[in-house]
């Protein structure tokens, strides 16, 4: 016979079992990182260009349309971006926009966004777009952060704090988009060959990375440039054979890709102490490409919101109903991936191979102590 002490030692039993669960939950969702810095363009703009006099803006629906709140954020994508799956996946959540005037004070603890839609490596890059955080601008941007956090800090515990950060860095897509694609606007389709140009970018793009590693960042990731010659705003040009990408454009990358690889590798014998790690986009995204149903994917030539030949000679405007099958198409608006192409990319950096991540993936790089 169950007396009434017997039920309530068991509802203490049952409370204790599951303070003990939800505390071994919460251990191991603890953070593997203390922030996330992200410098790039709008792949993984969090909403930066939501405050600058710039016409590449996502503050619209359908944008947005399936992230948590339904409401556009300033994100090129129907839901979470790259940088929101890599912070669900360290730990932390995807960092402010350092253009909003909230982005201050303790808000900044788990990093900043400083990415730009239309930005790119060179200052030229995007600029018919009108106002942009260019790379050069986004080291800046970082330094206003670090004096900010150099008041909230000591200077050894914001050495820790910085050695135990990632710099989370996508560019290269813009200067080739928007500039040495755009012959009739920029002069660097006559001034370089496709080598030259790759070069010129990996020289500029050295500079700034070294200038972030000397005011105290430790932890790069540097995302290579995926298959713009296979993106449905240039398969809407028309030039690429039926079924096939753009492979004058995809060729061009080639040079961009592997010196970047070879950077991170020149990089990390040279500055010891520091980790600097390749993601190899390019790889990721024809993985998705030429292998759509191992991924859920039925539609890779054209994108889920946007107008014209392959739904992207006009992307994804105000108002416009989206596909409704989302989750099967590779390509959101006729420049940007869907969330669950966001999802295979942030998995494949997180815990990929090294052909997907050289030398290390993001989570062996987040577990050294530096």
């Amino acid at each position: 016979m169950v007396t009434d002490y017997d039920r309530r030692v068991w509802v203490m039993v049952l409370m204790l079992v599951l303070e003990c669960s939800i505390k071994i939950e919460l251990v191991g969702a603890s953070p593997q990182v203390s922030a996330m810095f992200v410098f790039g363009d709008s792949i993984v703009d969090t909403g930066n260009n939501n405050f600058l006099n710039s016409i590449a803006k996502a503050n619209y629906w359908p944008y947005g349309c399936d992230s948590p709140s339904r409401f556009p954020s300033g994100r090129f994508s129907n839901g979470k971006t790259v940088v929101d799956f890599m912070g669900d996946m360290l730990g932390i959540p995807a960092p402010p926009p350092f253009a909003d005037p909230a982005t201050t004070g303790p808000r900044i603890g788990g990093g900043v966004s400083y990415a730009s839609a239309a930005s790119g490596i060179l200052d030229d890059t995007g600029r018919h777009y009108g106002d942009r955080f260019t790379l050069s601008q986004q080291v800046v941007n970082f330094e206003t952060t670090l004096d900010q956090l150099r008041r909230m800090m000591t200077p050894a515990n914001l050495t820790r704090y910085l050695s135990k950060a990632v710099a989370f860095m996508v560019f290269g897509s813009n200067d080739y988009i928007n500039n040495y694609l755009m012959p009739s606007m920029y002069p660097s389709r006559y001034q370089y060959s496709p080598p030259d140009f790759a070069n010129l970018l990996l020289n500029h793009y050295a500079r700034q990375i070294v200038a972030l590693n000397s005011v105290g960042l430790r932890k790069f990731f540097l995302a290579g440039v995926p298959p713009l010659g296979c993106i449905p705003n240039q398969l809407a040009t028309g030039q690429a054979p039926p079924g096939r990408c753009l492979d004058e454009v995809n060729n061009m990358l080639g040079t961009f890709n592997e010196g970047l690889r070879a950077l991170a590798s020149s990089l990390n014998r040279d500055h010891p102490g520091s980790v600097f790690v390749y993601g190899n986009t390019y790889g990721v995204v024809g993985d998705m490409l030429n292998n759509p149903p191992r991924f859920g994917f039925r539609v890779v030539n054209e994108s889920c919101c946007g107008s014209g030949l392959n739904q992207g000679q006009i992307t994804c405007m105000p108002l416009q109903a989206p596909c409704f099958n989302r989750n099967s198409y590779l390509f959101w608006d006729a420049y940007h991936t869907t969330e669950s192409a966001n999802y295979v990319m942030a998995q494949r950096a997180y815990s990929g191979p090294p052909s997907d991540c050289f030398p290390i993936n993001i989570q062996q790089m987040a577990s050294i102590n530096l």
